[in-house]
């Protein structure tokens, strides 16, 4: 049925028309705007939850979950009696997150910067990079001043548990242990060279934290710290105090530049003590200087001088070139444009008399009855020239040049001691031959229950033959008088070295050096000794280097209960004005 319409309905509906047209486009456009916004909310949502998750996730992370580090405790070091040396005490370090902080209030900062001897200024330096989630306010400061600084409710401010290194024996002992940074890693001796065994693995724990730095969860299972291993040394800590107390005294006695002691167990190897002075206190360094640190027994190198020469004269021995009653022409000699000669001059000595009165002629004859090849080897032997391997860092090679390269005045020269460098570490290793039936010993830092075997560089019938002399060198006559401790035998060489400035001996600088062991009958101990430049008028090794031998030699037999072999009044004061032998 068609409906009609009159016409002015007919018109009403042409005029309304454009109108419904214009509201029906409009209701498509709201529509297709909407569908669009849909889309684009729908696709923002697809960007941020799956092309950017990994992102988003990192950023929330950042902000409220945290890895802590839980470190290891360092192990402890002790001598080789248990006494700790270095030991670690827990202590606390202040951080902050200035991504996750608001602005500290004033009079916040203020009271912050009191409690931790800062400056406002340099906290809110600290604080002012808020890209940064982690910066250090204060590292090791005591648990209790900790404590105040987490009472103050700064937003943003942490603390976490550290470990300082502390070191009892301070000075006497540093150039041994050495030391740690303010990251507790080893810097120097020991705590550098068994960095590893020390400082053990730290642990990991991941919480989430609220802004104020409180731990709400941990979402990650906790992975324990391992705590390093305790290390105990070879070193006998009364020993090395009489080391370093009668060390120190000789050098500021004898206003001299510096000077060293070691101490080996004569059997052993191991080393029972090692001091120098100048030293430092590794528990604070402020003030200290780089001639502070050296570790000069160590990686100071020098001529040995006349301290050489009973190892020399045992070549000759061990080749059969000489026996110990041969008889030399000890007067002065050439080779080349050069003249070898003696102090005190005596027209002809035998093997004990050469010793005794410390003959350049006699020592050089003997040493060139040996072919440069053979001399170059057994000085090889003795490790010249080569690092000692001890552990140190750092320890010095020393130099010895190829044989082939000598010329002829040198093989004379090297056997009294100039021409070769050497460190006293290297010496007293050196004189284990004649406490160990021809075998040298290798040195070791740490306490062993089963020495490493050594090498054999001269047989047991020399060796014996050279102990016996260096011995008789103790007696009336002898150049190592000095040396005599009560109650004891002892064994020795005394040494006094020009130094070489450029490529010139200068007259006035010497190095005093002792190098001897005790009880002489039946060795325990292996005492090296060198003063660096005495200036207070007497520079002979045997008049200053030796009493430091036998004070510390003495005190440490004692400290070892080791029983006396001679009487008490063994004691033998050297002349007044004794005669220079030692050059």
């Amino acid at each position: 049925m068609r409906t009609s319409y009159s016409a002015h309905q007919r018109e009403r509906i042409a005029d309304a028309s454009p109108a419904l047209k214009m509201t029906a486009g409009r209701v498509r456009f709201v529509l297709l705007m909407l569908g669009m916004l849909f889309l684009a909310l729908i696709g923002r949502a697809i960007y941020l939850q799956v092309v950017q998750q990994d992102f988003l996730q990192g950023q929330g992370e950042a902000r409220f979950r945290r890895a802590m580090t839980l470190e290891a405790n360092r192990g402890v070091i002790t001598d080789r009696n248990g006494e700790p040396l270095a030991i670690s005490s827990p202590v606390q370090t202040i951080w902050a997150s200035p991504a996750d902080m608001e602005p500290v209030p004033p009079a916040k900062l203020r009271d912050l910067g009191k409690l931790l001897d800062i400056s406002p200024e340099e906290l809110a330096t600290k604080l002012s990079d808020h890209k940064k989630e982690f910066v250090y306010i204060k590292r090791q400061i005591s648990p209790e001043l900790a404590d105040k600084v987490m009472a103050l409710g700064i937003p943003g401010i942490a603390k976490q548990q550290e470990y300082r290194r502390f070191y009892p024996a301070g000075e006497i002992i540093s150039h041994i242990i050495g030391f740690t940074g303010v990251d507790g890693k080893g810097q120097e001796g020991v705590e550098l060279a068994r960095e590893k065994m020390l400082a053990g693995k730290d642990g990991r724990r991941v919480v989430i934290k609220d802004r104020r730095g409180h731990i709400i969860e941990d979402v990650a299972a906790i992975e324990p710290p391992k705590d390093g291993q305790t290390l105990a040394l070879a070193v006998d800590h009364r020993i090395q105090y009489l080391a370093y107390r009668e060390i120190k005294a000789a050098v500021e006695e004898n206003k001299a530049k510096a000077g060293s002691v070691v101490v080996l167990d004569a059997k052993s190897g191991e080393l029972l003590a090692l001091a120098n002075y100048p030293s430092f206190n590794p528990n604070n360094r402020v003030g200290t200087t780089p001639e502070m640190l050296r570790n000069r027994a160590v990686i100071d190198l020098f001529e040995p001088g006349s301290t050489m020469k009973p190892l020399s004269i045992s070549l000759a021995l061990e080749h059969g070139k000489a026996t110990v009653n041969t008889v030399l022409d000890t007067h002065s000699y050439m080779i080349g444009p050069a003249t070898i000669r003696d102090v005190s001059a005596q027209p002809s000595l035998n093997i004990l008399g050469i010793i005794q009165k410390s003959s350049n002629v006699g020592t050089s004859k003997l040493a060139l009855l040996s072919s440069p090849q053979d001399f170059w080897t057994y000085y090889d032997a003795l490790g010249f020239g080569r690092p000692p391997n001890t552990g140190f860092p750092g320890e010095a090679a020393g130099r010895l040049r190829d044989w082939k390269n000598w010329r002829p005045i040198e093989q004379a020269t090297m056997s009294f001691g100039y021409g070769v460098s050497v460190s006293l570490l290297q010496m007293a290793r050196a004189y284990t031959i004649f406490t160990n039936d021809g075998v040298m010993l290798p040195i070791s830092l740490y306490k062993t229950n089963n020495p490493m075997p050594g090498k054999r560089v001269l047989s047991e019938k020399t060796a014996h033959e050279m102990h016996d002399l260096l011995v008789a060198n103790s007696e009336p006559g002898g150049g190592a008088v000095g040396g005599r401790i009560i109650g004891y035998s002892i064994g020795g060489k005394s040494g006094t070295a020009r130094k070489l400035e450029g490529r010139t001996y200068v007259a006035n600088k010497h190095r005093a050096l002792f190098i001897g062991f005790a009880p002489g009958k039946n060795p325990k101990l292996i005492v090296a000794v060198m003063i660096d430049e005495p200036t207070a008028g007497k520079y002979y090794g045997g008049a200053i280097s030796a009493p430091v031998f036998s004070q510390v030699a003495g005190g440490a037999l004692r400290v070892l209960n080791v029983q006396p072999d001679e009487p008490s009044n063994n004691s033998l004061l050297p002349d007044s004005t004794p005669v220079p032998a030692d050059f």
